[in-house]
């Protein structure tokens, strides 16, 4: 039987792996066969900094569902949480594994990322099951649209980060109708827009560190 300081102690542990050890996918990162990718110098530093921004997202990402799994105490929830967990890890290795090719770092300040996405997952979790879910299904559509715009920003000739964005888009789509599916309900207005405020303060910072 789980109790409650192992999911603590596993809440640890997720913490940890996502800030200090080096990910690893479960699926092979996504490729452009044929395509090779020549960056200029300004095209690199473009495609490093939107990157670490992605990078970065996938670190909040793994603070949000490891929050939601140990808030929740229904155990088919805390599975549903823990498994897409598990499939935004893919996102976080493909995306540090691109950093490190373009040359470009991760955030500085991905421990405050983490720490404040962490929270905000509790107070979803307490606000209830379906709100919970509801702020899954708002996360993942602010996500997609944010992917959806790198793809129009990124270099064109970045085939290899082009692709990862367009499969993490694809990946974040699905994590919100699987949200829906599962009883999300949909959160207030006044909400969404403070989601929108604190990603956008977020993202500003993280381009740059």
């Amino acid at each position: 039987m789980t109790t409650a300081l192992d999911l603590a102690l596993n809440a640890a542990d997720g913490a940890l792996r996502t800030l200090f050890a080096k990910p690893r996918a479960s699926r092979t990162c996504p490729t452009v066969p044929a395509q090779a990718t020549e960056l200029s110098t300004e095209e690199k530093a473009l495609s490093g900094a939107l990157m670490r921004v992605n990078h970065v997202g996938e670190v909040c990402a793994q603070a949000l569902y490891a929050a939601q799994a140990l808030g929740t105490r229904d155990a088919v929830l805390r599975e549903h949480f823990l498994k897409a967990s598990r499939e935004e890890g893919d996102h976080l290795a493909w995306t540090k594994d691109r950093l490190d090719e373009l040359g470009a770092r991760p955030s500085l300040l991905n421990p405050l990322w983490y720490a404040g996405a962490f929270g905000l997952g509790l107070v979803a979790s307490r606000l209830g099951d379906r709100l919970s879910l509801g702020f899954v299904v708002e996360t993942e559509r602010q996500v997609e649209a944010h992917l959806a715009s790198h793809l129009e920003h990124l270099p064109e000739g970045d085939h290899e980060s082009r692709a990862i964005v367009a499969q993490m888009k694809d990946d974040e789509a699905l994590h919100a109708r699987a949200a829906e599916d599962a009883g999300a309900l949909q959160l207030p207005a006044p909400v969404k827009i403070l989601m929108r405020s604190a990603a956008k303060v977020m993202t500003t910072v993280a381009h740059r560190v």
